[in-house]
């Protein structure tokens, strides 16, 4: 057996759920070491630094489709891209100021809320309700203590994250995979360099791009790939299960590598976002293609 064959055969043994969760503490870590390109670049640099690597690596791996595209999809493609670009800068703005597991988990809301009120079924709203709860324990409004700023970020990266789902769908398979994001990550590239470009110019060191490639093969470049190897083996509602999983490993990560403590009313809070993330999951709201988005857009 030749050399390729036996690669083939070793990534076949690992098991789907394996690489669905390696895909969540690829993307939770490299949100986690993103923090250290902040005191440098700006959190919009970061942004676009991230997104210009990983839009280089896709351009080398994936041909652009760019002759199989026709003028209905070319707007979507460009809202997919601006979505990208947007979630990106939010989400790094918001874990600036609030702890990453709390952004994750307001984040959450947004493809967790579309995916219920898709499904048509009023009893799913439970799910996004407890979420909600759980997030409002993360924040503990209540308490004067949270910064709203941080939170707001957060929102908006949910509601854009919601949105790419959104827009996906209409998209279909028209243009999905790498291919699709060999189109939707350069745009994104590009919208963010007018906020990027400003606060990273003048300390681009070849240090800062090279960890700006290392964190764009995190997210999305590792994350993508084990996703769709992933989903060959998985229902969309066992992916969506363990997508789930997402904020409670933001979370950990967050104590790990940035000294995040939560209290026990945070760490209540992060398990009813994983539980409605499950329930919403195992009731069959969440379709194939809603899980194939769930954290490629992040």
């Amino acid at each position: 057996m030749g050399e390729g064959a036996r690669a083939g055969t070793s990534i076949v043994r690992v098991p789907a759920w394996a690489m669905a969760v390696a895909s969540i503490v690829s993307v939770q870590f490299g949100a986690a070491l993103s923090v250290g390109l902040f005191p440098k670049v700006g959190t919009a640099g970061t942004a676009w630094l991230r997104l210009s690597a990983g839009a280089v690596i896709f351009l080398l791996i994936a041909r652009p489709p760019v002759r199989s595209i026709n003028r209905r999809d070319l707007p979507v493609i460009v809202g997919l891209g601006l979505a990208t670009g947007l979630i990106t800068v939010a989400f790094l703005f918001a874990i600036s100021r609030i702890p990453l597991g709390t952004a994750v988990a307001i984040e959450f809301l947004g493809p967790l809320t579309v995916a219920v009120v898709r499904a048509g079924d009023r009893r799913l709203l439970i799910w996004p309700a407890l979420a909600f709860g759980g997030v409002l324990l993360l924040t503990q409004p209540w308490s004067g203590a949270s910064d709203l700023v941080g939170v707001a970020a957060a929102a908006v990266a949910a509601a854009c994250w919601g949105t790419y789902i959104v827009l996906t769908a209409n998209l279909g398979t028209r243009m999905t995979g790498i291919k699709g994001l060999s189109l939707t990550i350069p745009i994104a590239a590009l919208a963010t360099a007018a906020v990027g470009v400003p606060q990273a110019w003048g300390n681009i060191t070849p240090a800062v791009v090279a960890a700006a490639f290392g964190l764009a093969l995190l997210l999305p470049v590792l994350p993508f790939s084990l996703e769709m190897m992933a989903l060959r083996r998985l229902t969309a509602s066992a992916f969506g299960t363990l997508m789930a999983l997402e904020p409670a490993v933001g979370l950990l990560l967050g104590a790990i590598l940035l000294a995040q403590r939560p209290d026990a009313s945070q760490l209540v809070g992060i398990v009813l976002v994983v539980v409605a993330g499950m329930g919403a999951a195992r009731r069959g709201s969440i379709q194939t293609q809603d899980a194939a988005a769930i954290s490629v857009a992040d």
